[in-house]
């Protein structure tokens, strides 16, 4: 069992790592588009998912990193709160969603208010059943070929019926997010052919929509593997087998990478196409400016 936990934790470390990685090498794009910005709702949607991913993990770290020795009070709480974590970062990135579905399709009431009741009916569903997955944990403390070990086990029966109706749920909701916004960008490039001068808008909106699909794809690769557990190879308490053990490390290495790559940069991008947009206006303008003055200083040499 031991080089079972050992081999999840190495997935574990290295997925955390890579989200830390990340941020760091974007961090300086996020000081000039974000901290440096007016601030507004996506900048605080933003910073919540952002920074809600380094405390998931830096907490998924500590807990799987064999190195570092936890008690199994300890344990528990960060299970805890990595499960909170992740339904507040899922919360945050439906918001984010329902604001870019709010602007594409211009405030429209009856859009916005389908998207507000299905989201709010999930995350009410969502929320039920955290509450009690999370009062029925319990953490226990092993010692496996002389290595300390904390696990955090559930304790309140059978959950696979609220695990699989909540994950079915979070699907349709991003499945519905995909189709408005393929429907909205498909509606809008066939407009472009007859129309000119909306380069920029039109842009802007194919930036938003190559985002979307792509956190759309992780988020599909994510809920898979999520899905995947409910099948008994993959669900198999087997202390033998590493195959469960490589499937869950891959499995969060997919849901990392959905929810704290994929997710901030579904605001981050759009910041990134606007700035380019506002700085080759501005260099424009500039180029427009010198021309004219050099024009004026010609025309007064002459009539001198």
């Amino acid at each position: 069992m031991i080089n079972v936990a050992l081999i999840y934790s190495y997935f574990a470390v290295a997925s955390s790592a890579g989200v830390i990685y990340d941020w760091a090498l974007g961090f300086g794009q996020e000081i000039e588009l974000v901290w440096r910005q007016r601030w507004s709702l996506m900048t605080l949607l933003y910073l919540s998912v952002r920074y809600f991913g380094i405390v998931f993990v830096v907490t998924n770290i500590m807990y799987n990193a064999p190195t570092i020795p936890m008690t199994g009070t300890v344990s528990l709480i960060v299970s805890i709160v990595q499960n909170w974590i992740n339904f507040l970062a899922t919360v945050i990135i439906g918001v984010i969603m329902i604001v870019r579905l709010r602007a594409v399709y211009q405030g429209s009431t009856k859009v916005m208010a389908f998207l507000i009741v299905a989201f709010l009916a999930i995350v009410i569903f969502y929320c039920a059943f955290d509450i009690i997955a999370t009062s029925h944990l319990s953490g226990e403390e092993l010692i496996l070929s002389y290595t300390y070990r904390c696990d955090v086990v559930f304790e309140g029966g059978d959950s696979t019926l609220m695990y699989t109706v909540t994950w079915i749920l979070i699907t349709a909701w991003e499945v519905v997010a995909v189709c408005l916004t393929a429907w909205i960008a498909v509606k809008h490039f066939r407009e472009l052919r007859r129309h000119s001068g909306r380069d920029i808008v039109e842009d802007g909106l194919a930036v938003l929509v190559k985002s979307h699909v792509a956190y759309f794809a992780s988020f599909i690769a994510a809920s898979s593997f999520e899905l995947g557990y409910l099948s008994p190879v993959v669900s198999m308490s087997n202390s033998n087998s590493l195959g469960p053990a490589i499937y869950a490390g891959v499995a969060s290495i997919f849901s990392l990478i959905q929810l704290f790559v994929l997710g901030p940069r579904l605001i981050l991008c759009i910041r990134k196409h606007y700035a380019r947009v506002e700085a080759e206006s501005s260099a424009t303008i500039g180029l427009s400016s010198i021309a004219f003055q050099e024009r004026v200083h010609v025309q007064t040499s002459t009539s001198v």
